[in-house]
């Protein structure tokens, strides 16, 4: 197997984008990722998207894709694992290019929600959970997580104070990020005055309905060891759970992340001591808070003394969610695995600006599906 690496990365703005179709920033973010890398061939297209179905109407992705991307007649293919799927569309192309098959692929995510009502999109959402013992008994997504935060309070005394610091920390993060959908910082007051949408979680502890894109290239590491813009993947890992949270062991704990982890770990010769920083999964505040336990970075039930340490924020032991996270930076669903690692990548690079971590080496990316019944977990080193 061949060590890899990302040469390109792309990254629309994150937000309502009316007047951009589901092609059009798809194909935006992959030119981007295409010049960056300075590569006007590929040979394969990973497309990461989860609802192109039920919010446009679409389906056949990757060929969509190809086709408008003018890639074709190349092999493209879709890849769905709910929120995950960005991230399982890199990992996808992580094997292709290690195996030898091809040397320059693409793996890109997208989504475009906004242009159903809000009803409807949470429908669309709601199909990562168990539609018939879930979604049919009127589970949304925020109540799933809901009932997370509640067990992860009751057993070990998490704080509605650690879950506000969460949006505060990742809105002060997005607000220098000008590709963020909300890119200002807020207040705890803020967070705690906005309306109650499943308690404990209130509307500034939710990510938002976005629409983006992302993309990156992944080429054999053998081929730019001399490039020092470009970053190794040392690292993945994915699992799964049940797909229903009640019939999980524990609803304070996300054993599928816990578990990509560890392969990832594993398969990069690294413990969470090694990683500078992190992008996280925080669909929902309580979802960073369990992260960081399942990643390694605290023990399990202390994640909501963690964040309330300052460990999390620019300038702590372990920046997590630099680019605002899903919560300030946006959610397009099928993006986010991607868009995650193109803000890894950047800070590796030394070229994040207002944001950069000092001396990042090794960051890692956490992106997972539906209440944590898929997660992938990538590591990233600079190019030695």
């Amino acid at each position: 197997m061949r060590d890899v690496a990302i040469l390109g990365i792309g990254v629309t703005k994150f937000g309502e984008l009316w007047d951009k179709s589901l092609r059009d920033l798809f194909v935006e973010a992959s030119l981007a990722a295409m010049d960056d890398a300075k590569v006007t061939k590929l040979d394969m297209i990973y497309a990461g998207c989860m609802t192109g179905g039920l919010f446009n109407g679409q389906e056949h992705i990757g060929s969509l894709m190809a086709d408008y991307l003018g890639t074709g007649p190349i092999p493209a293919l879709r890849v769905e694992s709910a929120c995950a799927s960005g991230g399982s569309a890199l990992a996808s192309a992580v094997i292709a290019v290690a195996s030898g098959y091809y040397d320059v692929v693409l793996a890109g995510g997208v989504e475009k929600m906004t242009d159903v009502s809000g009803g409807k999109a949470t429908e669309a959402l709601g199909a990562a959970a168990d539609a018939d013992y879930e979604l049919f008994l009127g589970a949304t997504f925020p109540s799933l997580y809901a009932m997370m935060a509640v067990a992860h309070m009751h057993a070990y005394g998490t704080t509605r104070k650690a879950l506000t610091e969460v949006s505060v920390k990742n809105h002060f993060h997005g607000s220098k990020n000008p590709k963020a959908q909300y890119p200002f910082e807020i207040t705890p007051e803020a967070v705690l005055a906005s309306p109650m949408v499943s308690e404990p979680l209130h509307l500034l502890d939710c990510s938002p309905i976005t629409d983006g894109a992302a993309a990156v290239i992944v080429v054999p590491l053998e081929k730019v060891k001399k490039d020092k813009r470009a970053v190794r993947i040392t690292g993945f890992g994915r699992s799964t759970d049940t797909i229903a949270l009640h019939q999980r062991k524990d609803m304070a704990s996300i054993g599928a992340v816990a578990r990509a982890a560890e392969a990832a770990y594993k398969m990069a010769g690294k413990t969470p001591k090694d990683i500078h920083l992190a992008e996280v999964h925080d669909c929902f505040t309580i979802a960073e808070i369990m992260s960081y336990e399942a990643l390694g970075f605290c023990p399990k039930g202390k994640g909501g003394e963690f964040v309330l340490s300052g460990a999390t924020r620019l300038g702590g032991r372990i920046p997590v969610n630099t680019s605002g996270g899903l919560k300030a930076k946006g959610h397009p669903v099928g993006a986010t695995g991607i868009a995650q690692v193109c803000e890894i990548t950047s800070q590796l690079r030394g070229e994040a600006g207002q944001r950069q971590v000092k001396g990042a080496r090794t960051g890692l990316t956490s992106n997972m599906g539906g209440s944590g019944a898929s997660a992938v977990v990538h590591i990233l080193e600079v190019n030695k």
